[in-house]
C-alpha cells in the first residue's frame, strides 16, 4: 500500500514538473545552466571510466579466446558491441545515477529544509517545474552526448589496449570493430541514454522535494534517490531491450 501511494505522489509530482512554465526564457537559461552543471561536469569522469572499461572489455576478451578456431578480429567486434549496445548506455547510466542523482537529491533536499522552496510557494512560482524541469531537459539533451562521447572513448581504449599490451594487432582489433556493423544499436543506445536520463532525474528529485527532517534526512534521501534510481535503470533496461530488439 505503502508503495502504491509513494507512485501516486510521484505521478503527481512529475505532472507538475510538466505544467507550462510560466516565463519560457527563464526556463531556457536555467536549462542551460543546469547543462554545465550536470552534463558538462561529467564529461571527464565518463572519458576515465570509459577508456578503461574498454580496455578491459578488449584484453578479457582476448585472454578469454584462445580457440584456434576463432578469428581474432571477432574480439574487436565483441568489444564494439559490449560498448555500443550495454556499457556506454547502462554502465554510464549507472555511473551518472550516482554522480548526478546525488547532487540533484542533495541540492533539492537542502532547498526543502532551509524552506527555500517554500518561499518559491508564497510567491506563487511552481517550484517543482522552477526547479526540476530545467534539469530533466538538461540530463535528456545532453546524456546522449555523454554517450556517444563514451562509445568512442571506450573503442579507443580498447585500441589502446591492443597497442600498449600487445594482446591483438592493430589491424585485427580496427577490422573487428568494423565488420558487421549494425548503425541500430547506437540508436538503441541513444533511446536507452534518454530514458535513463529521465529516471535518474526525476527519481532523485522527487526525493529531495519531499524530503522532511535536517540535513542528516538529505542525506539519506539522496542515498534512496541513487539506489531507487539504479533499480528502474536496471528495469528499463530489461524492458527496452525486449521491445527494441525482440
Amino acid at each position: 500500500m505503502k508503495t502504491i501511494s509513494a507512485f501516486g505522489k510521484y505521478i503527481i509530482f512529475v505532472t507538475r514538473v510538466f505544467s507550462r512554465p510560466e516565463k519560457t526564457k527563464i526556463y531556457l537559461q536555467q536549462t542551460i545552466r543546469e547543462i554545465d552543471s550536470l552534463g558538462i561536469n561529467s564529461i571527464g569522469i565518463v572519458i576515465v571510466i570509459s577508456i578503461f572499461i574498454g580496455a578491459v572489455i578488449t584484453l578479457q576478451t582476448r585472454y578469454n579466446l584462445e580457440s584456434s578456431w576463432i578469428p581474432l578480429y571477432l574480439i574487436g567486434l565483441t568489444a564494439r558491441d559490449t560498448i555500443l549496445l550495454e556499457f556506454s548506455s547502462t554502465m554510464v547510466g549507472l555511473i551518472l545515477a550516482g554522480k548526478v542523482g546525488s547532487n540533484i537529491a542533495s541540492e533539492i533536499g537542502h532547498m526543502r529544509i532551509t524552506e527555500q522552496i517554500d518561499a518559491l510557494e508564497m510567491m506563487g512560482i511552481n517550484s517543482a517545474s522552477y526547479l526540476i524541469l530545467p534539469k530533466i531537459l538538461a540530463t535528456m539533451v545532453f546524456n546522449p552526448v555523454l554517450t556517444i562521447i563514451s562509445m568512442v572513448v571506450g573503442i579507443f581504449g580498447g585500441w589502446m589496449a591492443c597497442i600498449v599490451t600487445g594482446a591483438l594487432s592493430s589491424s585485427d582489433y580496427i577490422y573487428g570493430i568494423q565488420y558487421w556493423f549494425i548503425p541500430f544499436y547506437i540508436t538503441y543506445a541513444l533511446v536507452k541514454t534518454v530514458v535513463y536520463a529521465f529516471i535518474i532525474t526525476s527519481v532523485t528529485a522527487f526525493h529531495g522535494y519531499y524530503v522532511q527532517g535536517g540535513a542528516l534526512e538529505v542525506g539519506r534521501c539522496s542515498t534512496r534517490g541513487v539506489v531507487y534510481s539504479s533499480i528502474l535503470i536496471l528495469l528499463a533496461d530489461v524492458i527496452l531491450t525486449q521491445l527494441m530488439l525482440a
